[in-house]
């Protein structure tokens, strides 16, 4: 018998409606069957099938059945792009040229993730053809003054899914006033197709050195070395071997990368040996927060009816550093007028034989 025959195609459908604004579910596939699901709604990858080393395709990332559930559910940031800024600032505030700023406080004293305005919002989004494939292109204009940030800024955020089995996402911004801005895609991550939980991933992130977190998970702007920690990547590691030795319940902290911010590179590794997919992250982002979904809640089902809990999954969040506001040792994450805010994440799919 032949191989099955795949055709690179997009397609799109009316997935729901949030604030009179109708939100699609697309589709993209390329020749070799690997599928990407996104959404315009809070710009969301609902799934991603692609194949083990048999040739059998699952879905590796997690999420939910219907529109509904993503707005409603407690296990948030699902699949979602982030912004306008990944991660905590400390206190929700920061001062621009003398003016401070006070951000929505969501996550105790903190404002987490922007204030989740980017992954609750109906993304404006049309279907594009790039020399990298097919894709979904979504803008947004974040007004001055939402979720306290200054500045009008008018964001593109476009999805590819080349042939090669690659995800690439490019972020792109202006403003009209000087701005904070740090994007990410908050993937959930199970190589396994969600089958089992993580602890049997192998992943290598390219870090010697990490940053201090304080007990509020905010960084200190301390840069400390990983050799001797439990939380040490930056060799292939089984992750449950340390998983449980770790405090806050497992991986939750910001690696800060080995090679130079702007450079694309490949900075993350992860394998599943049983079924032999592999994920290779590359970025021109300097720091990677890694995030073992040590508090997913298991009063929500997600897809396929399957519970989620601690440890179902692993997010590999490229990002500038967290507080980097509030951080004048940390590289800025200042916008102003006048400037192009440009960075890619590259989440290239494959296998292994053994």
């Amino acid at each position: 018998m032949g191989c099955k025959e795949h055709k690179s195609e997009v397609n799109k459908k009316v997935w729901g409606e949030v604030e009179g604004k109708e939100v699609y579910l697309y589709s993209l596939t390329n020749s070799k069957g690997m599928e990407v699901k996104l959404t315009n709604y809070g710009g969301i990858i609902t799934s991603i099938f692609t194949s083990d080393k048999n040739g059998k395709f699952d879905d590796v990332v997690l999420g939910f059945d219907n529109l509904q559930q993503y707005i409603t559910s407690p296990n948030g940031s699902m699949g979602a792009t982030i912004g306008r800024f990944a991660n905590r600032i400390k206190n929700g505030r920061f001062v621009i040229d003398g003016i401070s700023y006070q951000l929505p406080l969501n996550n105790g004293a903190h404002t987490l993730h922007g204030g989740f305005e980017f992954e609750k919002t109906v993304w404006d989004s049309e279907i594009i053809k790039t020399k990298l494939g097919n894709g979904i292109q979504l803008h947004y204009l974040s007004k001055d003054g939402q979720m306290g940030f200054p500045g009008n800024l008018d964001v593109y955020v476009t999805y590819t899914l080349t042939e090669e089995n690659a995800i690439h996402v490019s972020f792109e911004a202006t403003t009209d006033k000087a701005t904070h801005v740090n994007f990410t895609q908050h993937s959930y991550f199970n190589l396994a197709g969600g089958k089992e939980l993580i602890y049997d991933h192998l992943v290598k992130i390219e870090a010697d050195n990490y940053l201090e977190f304080d007990e509020d998970v905010n960084a200190t702007g301390r840069t400390l070395p990983l050799k001797g920690k439990s939380w040490d990547l930056s060799c292939k590691t089984r992750l449950g071997d340390q998983i449980h030795n770790i405090h806050l319940n497992g991986y939750h902290h910001c690696y800060v990368l080995n090679k130079p911010k702007d450079s694309l590179r490949i900075v993350a590794e992860a394998l599943e040996p049983k079924y032999g997919r592999t994920l290779k992250v590359s970025t021109t982002q300097p720091g990677i927060v890694f995030y073992a979904s040590n508090v997913l809640s298991d009063t929500v089902v997600g897809k396929y009816r399957i519970k989620y809990r601690p440890h179902a999954a692993f997010c590999i969040e490229t990002q500038d550093y967290p507080d980097a506001p509030n951080q004048p040792n940390f590289p800025s994450t200042l916008l102003n007028p006048g400037e192009k805010y440009e960075e890619v994440v590259i989440y290239d799919f494959g296998t292994v034989s053994k």
